[in-house]
């Protein structure tokens, strides 16, 4: 058997979208960012400073920075393999709608709100430099895996675009079960799920109001290390920050779970797309 043939029922059998694949390949890049993790943290572990992610420079390279890279290299190369690279980044096949403006502002709203209120003077610049590349990757990732992959999987299934904001929107939420073996309390790890999930929410609607992926990676990508800094922590609520604009800004947590229901009702739309069968 040739590496060609091989190759093309590799290609074959990802192009007919199934839900059932989106969730193959939201499940397989977990365990395998999860054991790229386990594996980042036998090699340099030597050189962390306790537990805290924000710690140091060096902390933010461990327990983000190279993780995220490996997690990086598996999706693009994924995505090279069965020939998508040009498919999810052009424009989206179905239209925006007017209102879908709307998560646009409310993603960009707290960003804004947080980078002028994060306590900068608490970070030394390194962390916070890292931080922010971290977050970009974060945003590269998960929005190519969610709002990429997955939503072209659920798509070419044949899917109305309410099942595939949905779907998507729950295997984002499904990529935030893993905090749990991070020592989180259950119902912290819950209530990052819910949130998750408005949150994928918003950025499937940004997906379809700009057109593009690249503006959910952007979004997504400062929202991330923001709120990090913020909060001084990966998917915590609590703040020790004294500037009153960094509450404001995490009330639009409340507001994307709120918006995404919602939205559920007035998706109705089906992407002008025929299912591919080679």
């Amino acid at each position: 058997m040739t590496e060609v043939s091989i190759g093309s029922r590799w290609a074959r059998f990802w192009n007919r979208g199934t839900w059932w694949k989106a969730v193959i390949a939201a499940v397989g890049y977990l365990v395998l960012y999860e054991l790229a993790g386990l594996a980042d943290g036998r090699v340099l572990g030597n050189l962390v400073e306790g537990t805290d992610p924000l710690a140091s420079a060096k902390n933010v390279m461990v327990y983000l920075l190279v993780p995220l890279i490996i997690g990086a290299i598996v999706l693009v190369s994924f995505i090279m393999s069965v020939g998508w690279s040009r498919p999810l980044f052009a424009a989206q096949p179905t239209p925006g709608r007017w209102w879908m403006w709307i998560a646009v502002a409310l993603t960009v709203a707290p960003i804004v709100l947080r980078l002028f209120g994060i306590d900068y003077g608490a970070y030394s610049g390194g962390v916070i430099a890292l931080t922010f590349l971290s977050g970009l990757l974060i945003g590269f990732t998960e929005e190519l895996l969610t709002r990429g992959i997955a939503v072209k999987l659920l798509r070419s299934g044949g899917h109305s675009e309410r099942v595939v904001a949905v779907l998507s929107s729950l295997l984002f939420a499904l990529l935030h079960s893993s905090n749990i073996l991070t020592g989180q309390p259950l119902l912290t790890v819950l209530l990052t799920m819910v949130y998750a999930f408005g949150f994928g929410m918003m950025m499937y609607l940004v997906l379809r109001a700009t057109g593009s992926l690249i503006w959910p990676m952007l979004i997504h990508g400062l929202t991330d290390p923001t709120t990090m800094l913020a909060t001084g922590g990966i998917d915590t609520v609590h703040s020790g920050a004294e500037s009153p604009l960094i509450p404001i800004a995490g009330a639009f947590s409340l507001i994307f779970i709120v918006a995404a229901l919602l939205s559920i009702i007035f998706i109705r739309d089906r992407a002008r797309t025929t299912r591919e069968i080679s």
